[in-house]
């Protein structure tokens, strides 16, 4: 009798909580998980049992992996698999849900970090600036990956014919591109991979500008580029078109210096290609600046105008790129480097087009055929 009376208190007890929770609005099935700890699988409750007793290190497993799936930050991350209750296939949907929609709001920042990519054949080059929020992402595989693609399609979407062709977004934005990396696959439009890489690293991703260059006649477009964290991708371009006038003349030897030429075009800046493209208000400018520092000397008038004139050939040295000191060897300039070249390969060479491309400042291009200095600053 003892015995049915101490039992008979727990039962009693149970009773009157589960006549609380069902006054509270609890089923059964929560009941039985909250106070006898039954598992019950098909219930929410299990699932935040079974995640608040995940160790930290079977987390950081599963935020490792996801990471590795999307490179989308740790926070995003993390954030995605909580809400999922630790499914990763669910996060990953999730992830890039709330990545595409965050990507949109992030389109308004300042994007002033990125890569230049080129894509060339033996006649033409393209170039396009792919830019983002900071120098890490720049370094992101993914990023790097779109940057490759879209140089590559921008080369195929044009044939030659047209020695220089800029462009802005509008040009790609809507073209088909077909995508194959472990983290972007698929055919997809430009735009389209643009924002599933802004959504992927949590940055404002960019697509500025793009230019095309080709060379008409028997030559080569040749390219170096600056900072190089792997082939076809730099902060800096410098490209060159060399043109033989003899059809039959081998381009091998053209190939070779255009490469050290365009080398050398980022090095120095020119802003000029000959002496003769030099504008006749951009020489008077100068010159009148060297006479009014000439004038501060005291010297006579005749020792001022041979001053004047011997710093205006040491202007011409230092911003047309003929007359600057060849960067391989200061012992000679690149108009003898062109008339050594014109010997060895038995025909006059001469140079069509130089293009100076920095990742977002100054871009200068001069082509033979214009007789004015062209400086694009933030072509879009």
């Amino acid at each position: 009798m003892a015995w049915g009376q101490g039992v008979r208190k727990p039962v009693l007890g149970l009773l009157f909580r589960a006549q609380q929770q069902a006054a509270r609005g609890y089923s059964s099935s929560s009941f039985q998980t909250r106070v006898l700890g039954t598992h019950v699988p098909q219930n929410d409750m299990f699932h935040r049992r079974f995640s608040s007793q995940m160790s930290s290190s079977e987390q950081m497993n599963l935020i490792k992996q996801l990471r590795e799936r999307t490179s989308a930050p740790i926070k995003d991350v993390k954030a995605s698999l909580v809400s999922c209750n630790w499914d990763i296939e669910a996060a990953q949907k999730d992830l890039r849900k709330r990545g595409v929609v965050l990507a949109a709001k992030k389109s308004s920042r300042t994007a002033a970090e990125g890569l230049l990519a080129i894509a060339q054949d033996e006649k033409r080059a393209a170039v396009i600036e792919l830019n983002c929020e900071t120098d890490f992402v720049a370094r992101n595989d993914v990023f790097q990956y779109l940057a490759s693609s879209m140089a590559k399609m921008a080369l195929s979407a044009q044939g030659p014919g047209q020695l220089f062709l800029p462009f802005g977004p509008e040009y790609l934005e809507n073209m088909s591109i077909k995508l194959d990396h472990p983290k972007l696959s698929g055919e997809t439009t430009v735009l389209s991979a643009v924002t599933e890489v802004a959504a992927m690293v949590g940055e404002n991703v960019k697509f500025r500008r793009g230019f095309i260059l080709s060379t008409t006649a028997h030559g080569v477009v040749s390219s170096y580029l600056h900072t190089c964290p792997q082939p076809g991708l730099g902060r800096i371009a410098g490209l060159v078109a060399l043109e033989a006038e003899d059809s039959s003349v081998s381009l091998d030897a053209l190939k070779t210096v255009g490469s050290s030429i365009a080398m050398h075009i980022v090095a120095t800046k020119p802003l000029f290609l000959s002496k003769e493209l030099v504008s006749a208000a951009a020489v008077e400018n100068e010159r009148e600046i060297l006479r009014t520092q000439a004038e501060s000397s005291g010297k006579s008038q005749m020792a001022m105008d041979k001053m004047v004139e011997g710093r205006l050939r040491k202007y011409f040295e230092e911003v047309v790129l003929m007359e600057q000191k060849y960067v391989l060897n200061d012992s000679t300039n690149i108009k003898a480097v062109l008339n050594d070249l014109s010997k060895e390969v038995g025909s006059k060479v001469t140079i069509d087009l130089k293009l100076r491309m920095g990742q977002n400042p100054l871009l200068t291009l001069q082509l033979k055929a214009d007789m004015n200095q062209m400086r694009l600053l933030g072509c879009t």
